[in-house]
């Protein structure tokens, strides 16, 4: 896989010509946004970190142990969706306490004035993900969107990478050791995911090229399953996550969604990353 992962290595710090020169057909030598890909909880609204307690208590995990893999990593298909409906019972208990995070429609309002593509990319499962579009952003348009039925989930790049060959963005497998290494993604994934996942990520001669996206989240599984894919890493920062505005895998920060704006409309330009 990480040799893979190299083939998807973009130059830094990261760069997209500004929004308000392309959407004026002017030229620009710095490569045009593609779309932006969003995590859901934490991201489009306002941080449940007391969801994640509730499901490791129900699970009795601890907070070390990722909650996802402990569910597939269960013996039987019963006891794994035993487990799988106890946190989704949780989810669908909190998604009504949903906050709309500041920022949250003037930012999708300009990504749809301007006429980008939206998508999602999350570990939640489809009902609350259904329930903050239908809330708090009837009428902007997100596809596809991404939930815990595509495997594997973030971080691993998959999904981003499926995201990316819906619409259209692949690049050609290049050369003998290229087919090899793809094929090899395609192998490693197989334990996790189902053919028609990978084949969504990994085609025949092709895979998709998510170098034209910007991965927007807040954790480290957003900035890292960005990163791997070849997006460009927003960190919607906080109290819990600040520690990953350093890190490696994150492009740029921001304290609002709609700090976006500005920065879309003038040019993308990510922090130098040694």
């Amino acid at each position: 896989m990480q040799r893979f992962l190299a083939t998807m290595a973009q130059p830094r710090p990261r760069r997209f010509a500004p929004l308000k020169e392309t959407a004026a057909g002017q030229h620009h030598d710095l490569p045009k946004l593609q779309g932006v890909i969003f995590d859901v909880d934490g991201t489009l609204c306002q941080p449940q970190n007391h969801m994640f307690t509730q499901m490791r208590d129900v699970l009795n995990i601890p907070k070390s142990t990722d909650i996802l893999e402990h569910v597939y990593a269960l013996p039987t298909p019963a006891q794994q969706e035993e487990a799988m409906e106890s946190i989704r019972a949780i989810e669908r208990q909190l998604m009504h306490e949903q906050i709309a995070q500041p920022g949250l429609t003037d930012l999708m309002a300009y990504l749809d004035a301007r006429g980008v593509r939206k998508g999602i990319c999350t570990r939640n499962f489809e009902q609350p993900v259904t329930h903050l579009l239908t809330k708090f952003l009837a009428g902007s348009v997100f596809h596809p969107v991404v939930t815990r039925d595509f495997r594997p989930p973030k971080p691993d790049p998959a999904g981003l990478l499926y995201i990316a060959r819906t619409w259209g963005l692949v690049r050609r497998v290049e050369g003998e050791q290229d087919e090899k290494v793809v094929q090899e993604v395609v192998h490693e994934e197989s334990g996790a995911s189902g053919a028609r996942e990978k084949e969504g990520a990994v085609g025949h001669h092709e895979v998709g090229d998510a170098s034209g996206l910007i991965m927007v989240g807040d954790s480290i599984d957003d900035m890292t399953a960005g990163r791997r894919a070849g997006a460009a890493t927003v960190l919607l920062v906080n109290d819990v996550n600040r520690h990953l505005a350093d890190h490696e895998h994150t492009d740029l920060v921001i304290e609002r969604l709609d700090e976006l704006v500005h920065v879309l409309d003038h040019g993308f330009v990510g922090r130098e990353i040694p």
